[in-house]
């Protein structure tokens, strides 16, 4: 009977063991999980989506235009041709005379901004690239616009990787804080998913950026004998102006009670009162990008204006 007792709980305890291996093996040999499942009941991408979306087109065109040209010395209509749609070729754009380190970083940040282009198209579809003004004289105009006086020399992006750096500070800011606008007002979980991979790559050259310009913050500025950490502080400035709607742009230097917590002056991310990230409306931003003052009259970098319906129903009521 012993005998007969021990071989039953011998048997019991190999079958449990037998289970506890195939169970195992079971599971590491199925397919991971890898996507959250979404709601049974969600839209992926809702009706009113792709207008808010293909807004931002028009600032990844500039974007795309302005790093390919600076690193490459070339544009889209070389890079990737068939995304433009038969819209014009920018206006004086150069290749800038940058050195090793800035050249990567502008080249990386070139090709970044052709993949959104790319995801754009692929999710809300595009519009031909809107007329675009990469000339200096369009960059000079800015920066004497920020000063309120004329700079002598006429400011020049292209000069080297200083001046190319100060220039771009003018840009990916601007998509960072209208996806941050834009993002409460998508309902498609495919387009905020977008919006969100987005927002971080535009976040990320924009700190990329602004931690170039804070390392070089005393550094003057040749030959105007000016700081970059004023020409950062003259362009928000400036932006805040355009824009009509407080203070939501600041440089990399600030008084206390507009750092992290009230307890810093350096300024690295531009963010509010909670340190959070502010956002702008289109209307905001075209007042900006125009450098008008007004989402009803182009200039600036958008000669034309910018397409897309939004952009094209403030030009209408002009």
């Amino acid at each position: 009977m012993g005998v007969l007792l021990a071989s039953s709980w011998s048997l019991n305890i190999m079958l449990m063991v037998l289970i506890l291996i195939s169970t195992k093996f079971s599971i590491s040999s199925s397919d991971p999980i890898c996507e959250s499942p979404y709601p049974p009941h969600a839209i992926p991408i809702a009706e009113g989506d792709v207008d808010l979306l293909q807004f931002a087109v028009n600032l990844e065109f500039l974007e795309a235009e302005y790093f390919l040209w600076a690193a490459l010395g070339y544009g889209l209509d070389r890079a990737a041709p068939q995304l433009v749609l038969g819209g014009p070729s920018p206006i004086g754009p150069q290749k800038a005379n940058l050195d090793f380190l800035t050249e990567n970083i502008i080249t990386e940040f070139a090709y970044q901004e052709v993949g959104h282009l790319r995801a754009l198209e692929k999710t809300v579809g595009l519009f031909p690239r809107p007329l675009l003004d990469l000339s200096p004289h369009n960059f000079a105009t800015l920066f004497d616009e920020a000063f309120g006086y004329k700079l002598d020399p006429p400011f020049d992006p292209y000069r080297d990787s200083l001046s190319y750096m100060l220039s771009s500070y003018v840009i990916p800011y601007m998509g960072l804080v209208g996806y941050v606008g834009a993002n409460p007002l998508l309902i498609g979980y495919k387009t905020k998913r977008l919006l969100a991979g987005l927002l971080g790559v535009e976040s990320g050259q924009d700190a990329v950026i602004r931690t170039y310009l804070y390392e070089r913050a005393e550094e003057v500025v040749l030959p105007y004998n000016i700081k970059v950490a004023e020409f950062t502080t003259r362009i928000s400035e400036l932006r805040n102006r355009l824009a009509k709607c407080g203070i939501k742009d600041e440089g990399i230097i600030v008084p206390l009670q507009l750092g992290a917590e009230n307890r810093t002056e350096s300024n690295v991310l531009s963010a509010n009162f909670y340190s959070i990230s502010y956002r702008r409306t289109p209307a905001e931003i075209l007042r900006v990008v125009y450098n008008t003052g007004d989402e009803h009259l182009p200039g600036g970098f958008y000669p034309h204006g910018g397409n897309g319906r939004i952009a094209r129903d403030f030009l209408k009521k002009l």
